[in-house]
């Protein structure tokens, strides 16, 4: 029988105070809802099981709901599992007398249908975000739980009421503690991976996380005011309230490092939710994994919108006209591929309109069209007819059985002959190559920085003589962070190389591909109705079927193995996101932006980030810059102005730095303050290592539990230290208990704005190591 939800809990001893029946009794209403929980986790994996083993046979719609009912009902499961740390966190007394609890998940009573919990982005769950004493939304007491010991066997530890109707305060509202929910959280020390916020959530947080589906939304605020977890927390809203659009077309966010991917990551899982692929700028390219970066100038050049000129420039340049004639010896006749027949079968490969590797096959048939032409007409010159054999055709020209089979027969079975010469002549397939050869985006690019002569005819009149770099390993080449989107906006301009029989590049040629084809087609058929009865019949809004054909996505298909949202789009370069998600979004050039709206084409964007913290040199000076290419106006702004994170006195300290670089910035207001001031000492430069130890062991004695990190420019003689080692680049987005910088000065010098990013890094404490000079 499945567990009813009754508050009662029998005779309660006169003796115990307010405060601790009442714990009591919020810790039994908790341990019912993780029965429950369990009551519904162990039907949903019976369901996802039953489902998985059932039969594939039969109708194809049949194998298709099959397919869907697997998938949800895993996800379910995964849900599920995920919301029981934590499960419930707070509750809602409302004027009429009722309470709601609020949690991770929605659960519902089988006792009478109605709602036992209430997830946290339900409409029903916002006023526990957004309540106030002046706008109270219906609400007269708002309760924060602390939790303790593990599901299934959670309990409430303490909890914080906040009171929006003084006329219900009681006796156990003075006995509560008295720490705010939030500060407690803030104190608390940090662990290697960020923690969810959805006890905490802020009024300000709430209404951006909870903005449309639709537009693109840009979030700035200073350190520490949330961004991040915003952001992420914006992910889960999204996909639980728009779940059968977002679900199969998934989310995209888009980190500043693969150390900021691994801090962040398990923020969205632990909130039930899996159909989101992180990556990095680093990244974009489909198979690159870049993470060296360029020369400020360098990294300016590449990402400029000017690129993409360049890159198409560089993409005809290898689409080349011979120099002198190209002899071919056929069998029976020498033909020529000269600058006039290469020219031509160039303007008609080009006029396709297709990728250079797909236009090379109309470059080649073409040329070999225009070749047997060639060879016809100097054979007709080089074979003329006797003259007796001319009198004889001209008598038998009458009958009517033989006029038929004259010189178009002959003529045509010359062009045959012509034809198999050139398919099987090695010397034509190595002009081909050598004209329209097949390219690779890393082939083309190395190639491209490898020879000035390409790079001054690429650039046009853009100076690219500072791109050169001389070769790499042929297969090997060291990418840059700024390369990888020139390498994904090639493989655009590109296309797949043709593939092996069975490939990508060829048509399929297994037995069962008619029947995975039409499987294919049903899907889309489905998903194209679903989806038009989720939004209308707007002819301008995009379906599934403007991205995917149904040959595409058999080809796609894995039957051996049910893979997710993410695994799918993860491995997959032409996938198209439903939402996309980018953090630290200032770092971002225009070239970033160009590859990554491509990549979600319904313009569903949050962005986050803080124009005072770039560093990267080909990053934002002002929204419009990297925006306004490609969006014009049409984009929202919104501020966090509250900084959760960094204590007043390490704040003050930062904003004198702010102030120095850029006076019209207004650092963010923090909620809270330690009473302790960073610390500063100045040392010689020739005891700094020892100096550093120093340092970091005095903050590991004093800290405790918590995280320790050690910022540097440069990590030389910095080894075995017993605290995370960064740069500022790599610390921008994270954050510590406790920061040492070592020689600030020269952290400065580099980059003002990569001194206050240090700075704003650290939740209890900061130290500034300077260096005497």
């Amino acid at each position: 029988m499945a567990p009813q939800l009754n508050d009662s809990m029998g005779e309660e001893s006169v003796d115990r105070p307010p405060f601790e029946q009442e714990l009591e009794a919020e810790t039994g209403r908790i341990r019912r809802l993780h029965a429950l929980l369990a009551t519904e986790l162990a039907a949903a994996t019976a369901q996802a099981r039953g489902m998985l083993a059932a039969p594939t046979g039969g109708e194809l719609s049949a194998r298709w709901e099959r397919d869907v009912s697997v998938h949800r009902w895993s996800e379910r499961v995964g849900a599920l599992t995920a919301a029981r740390s934590g499960l419930c966190f707070g509750r809602l007394d409302h004027t009429d007398g009722s309470k709601s609890y609020i949690g991770r998940i929605g659960l519902t009573d089988p006792a009478d249908g109605e709602s036992a919990l209430i997830d946290w982005r339900a409409p029903a769950a916002q006023p526990f975000y957004c309540a106030t004493l002046a706008r109270p939304l219906g609400v007269t007491r708002r309760r924060h739980f602390q939790l303790a010991g593990t599901a299934p066997n959670e309990r409430v530890a303490t909890f914080q009421d906040d009171v929006l109707d003084r006329a219900v305060l009681t006796e156990a509202d003075s006995e509560s503690a008295s720490d705010p929910a939030l500060l407690a959280a803030l104190k608390a020390p940090r662990g290697s991976t960020m923690r969810d916020i959805v006890t905490t959530i802020q009024a300000e947080q709430d209404a951006i996380i909870r903005l449309p589906l639709s537009g693109v939304v840009v979030i700035e605020g200073g350190p520490g005011t949330g961004k991040t977890a915003v952001a992420l927390h914006r992910v889960a809203y999204l996909l639980y309230t728009h779940r059968e659009r977002l679900a199969r077309s998934g989310v995209l966010v888009v980190g500043p490092s693969a150390g900021f991917i691994r801090y962040v990551g398990a923020v969205l899982p632990a909130l039930g939710e899996s159909a989101v692929v992180f990556t990095t700028p680093g990244r974009l390219a489909h198979g690159v994994v870049a993470t060296a970066v360029d020369q400020d100038e360098v990294a300016r050049t590449k990402g400029g919108l000017a690129m993409l000129d360049v890159l198409r420039r560089a993409v005809a340049d290898r689409q080349e006209l011979p120099g002198s004639p190209i002899a071919i010896e056929l069998d029976d006749v020498t033909v020529e591929i000269d600058r006039a027949t290469a020219a031509e079968a160039r303007r008609r490969a080009r006029a396709t309109g297709q990728p250079h590797n797909a236009a090379r096959t109309t470059f080649r048939d073409t040329l070999g069209s225009l070749l047997v032409q060639q060879g016809v007409e100097r054979l007709d010159q080089d074979l003329e007819d006797p003259p007796e054999f001319a009198d004889i055709l001209r008598e038998l020209g009458d009958l009517p059985e033989i006029a038929p089979a004259g010189a178009a027969q002959v003529s045509a079975e010359l062009r045959h002959e012509l034809r198999d010469d050139l398919r099987s002549d090695l010397g034509f397939h190595g002009a081909v190559e050598r004209l329209w050869p097949v390219l690779t985006p890393e082939q083309l690019l190395a190639e491209l920085f490898a020879s000035p002569d390409r790079l001054a005819s690429a650039g046009g009149e853009i100076d690219l003589s500072g791109l050169y770099r001389a070769p790499a390993h042929p297969t090997h080449p060291a990418w840059t962070v700024a390369d990888a989107p020139l390498l994904d906006e090639l493989a655009e301009l590109l296309g797949p190389p043709p593939g092996p029989p069975g490939g990508r590049g060829e048509p399929e040629r297994e037995p069962d591909s008619a029947v995975r084809r039409a499987y294919a087609a049903e899907v889309l058929s489905i998903l194209e109705s679903a989806d038009r009865q989720l939004a209308g019949e707007d002819p301008d809004e995009l379906r599934p079927t403007d991205f995917v054909t149904a040959d595409v996505l058999a080809a796609r298909q894995v039957p051996e193995h049910l893979m997710s949202v993410a695994e799918r789009a993860a491995a997959d370069r032409d996938w198209r996101f439903g939402h996309l998600v980018v953090d630290e979004a200032q770092e971002l050039s225009a070239m970033d932006w160009h590859v990554l709206l491509r990549r979600c084409p319904s313009r569903s964007i949050t962005a986050v980030g803080d124009l005072a913290q770039r560093s990267a040199p080909a990053g934002a000076h002002a929204w419009a810059d990297v925006l306004a290419p490609h969006l014009g106006s049409r984009w929202t702004y919104r501020t966090l102005t509250v900084n959760y994170r960094t204590p007043a006195e390490i704040m003050a300290l930062a904003a004198a730095v702010l102030a120095e670089f850029a006076p019209d910035r207004q650092p963010p207001e923090s909620v809270r303050a330690t009473g302790e001031d960073p610390w500063q000492r100045t040392v010689p430069a020739t005891d700094l290592a020892a100096e550093v130890r120093r340092a970091v062991e005095a903050e590991v004695a004093q800290l405790g539990r918590g995280t320790l990190a050690v910022i540097a420019a440069d990590m030389n003689d910095l080894a075995g230290l017993p605290a995370q080692l960064h740069t500022p680049v790599s610390a921008k987005g994270l954050e510590f208990d406790a920061v040492v910088v070592v020689d600030p000065e020269r952290i400065r010098a580099h980059n003002p704005a990569d001194l206050y990013v240090s700075m704003t890094r650290a939740t209890q404490r900061l130290g500034l190591l300077h260096v005497e000079r």
